[in-house]
């Protein structure tokens, strides 16, 4: 008789997914922990009719949609971080909000003055003339003084707490775990230690993407298109995938198309100090490659914004090819003449 074949566990066999949003991690590791095999799924990977997105979303039909992408495997996993990784970039997420608070702050400030009638026209704002404007106004009810005392104090406890939540930003970046990495991102312009770690923490893997076009892809930085043939009119950038390390890399962007082509500012050359020659020279033919794309659009007319996310995407691919390895030590002038021979 022959023996009965073995049974698989059911468990192992089954397949779960949910749509990347406000569950965050936690679902898909307590699952897996428990012998569960879950992914979650990227939401403008699934394939979806465009019938379905029109109608009214429910639990049931989009636990339907859910179900048919698992079974017909129409969808693209959502990366899950190390739970070290994801810590240490919530609180990097924390910081840029409290830092997004500053901004408003100072907005609702400069607003309250001028309804008013108090404008401020002796130089830049936020210095410490202008403060000494602001604490000298003389207002015509002691409420309205009172009302900028206040605002003044939010500004000021706000801005000692996004200090404290740099330094301890700065105290994990010289951990051993990301040390290195993110010096070498600190070498291109831009690119200080909040968004150095965050790019670290919240990637993990970078050699998950297959070239510097995918990973901009990810980060929502490639041109969106909506034609049949590929020769369709332009459109705007997809904005898919995460739109904080896209933020930040415009935000590196706009630090990049300041300045001459070749100029290093004495904050670069204190990060780049200790790096080996071959990440050095990496990243400057980075920074010189990107200001001169960057003026090169302006030239031909190209709306500014339109210029710095074109540098935004190219400086991704760079990014790219700085955390896989892909440096090619030799000048450009070297390498020019090898080509030729």
């Amino acid at each position: 008789m022959n023996p009965r074949p073995a049974i698989a566990n059911p468990i192992q066999q089954t397949v779960m997914g949910y749509e990347a949003g406000c569950l965050g991690f936690s679902l898909q590791r307590d699952l897996t922990a428990n012998g569960y095999n879950c992914v979650i799924l990227a939401p403008s990977t699934m394939a979806v009719s465009p019938l379905g997105r029109s109608v009214f979303k429910n639990d049931k039909r989009d636990a339907k949609a859910i179900a048919k992408c698992l079974a017909d495997h129409n969808y693209a996993k959502v990366f899950v971080p190390d739970i070290g990784d994801n810590a240490v970039g919530e609180y990097i997420r924390m910081r840029d909000d409290a830092q997004d608070f500053v901004v408003v702050i100072k907005q609702q400030i400069c607003s309250f003055c001028h309804r008013h009638g108090f404008h401020y026209s002796a130089g830049a704002h936020w210095t410490a003339k202008h403060y000494k404007w602001l604490k000298s106004l003389t207002f015509e009810h002691e409420v309205l003084r009172e009302n900028l005392n206040e605002r003044l104090l939010l500004l000021e406890k706000l801005e000692e707490k996004v200090a404290l939540y740099d330094q301890r930003i700065q105290e994990y970046s010289e951990s051993k775990q990301y040390q290195e990495k993110v010096k070498k991102l600190g070498c291109f312009i831009g690119m200080g230690t909040n968004t150095a770690l965050a790019f670290v923490t919240e990637i993990g893997d970078f050699s998950r993407f297959k070239s510097g076009a995918e990973f901009s892809s990810f980060i929502g930085l490639v041109p969106g298109e909506h034609s049949s043939n590929g020769n369709g009119p332009g459109m705007g950038i997809t904005k898919a995938g995460n739109g904080h390390l896209r933020k930040m890399l415009i935000l590196a962007s706009q630090s990049m198309c300041r300045g001459s082509v070749g100029a290093k500012s004495r904050e670069l050359k204190r990060r780049q100090k200790g790096m080996s020659e071959e990440v050095i020279d990496y990243a400057d033919r980075g920074n010189e490659r990107l200001r001169r794309r960057y003026y090169r659009l302006i030239q031909k007319g190209k709306c500014r914004n339109v210029a710095v996310t074109a540098v935004a995407r190219e400086l991704a691919c760079f990014i790219w090819g700085m955390m896989n390895d892909h440096i090619d030590s030799k000048p450009a002038s070297v390498r020019k003449k090898v080509k030729m021979a």
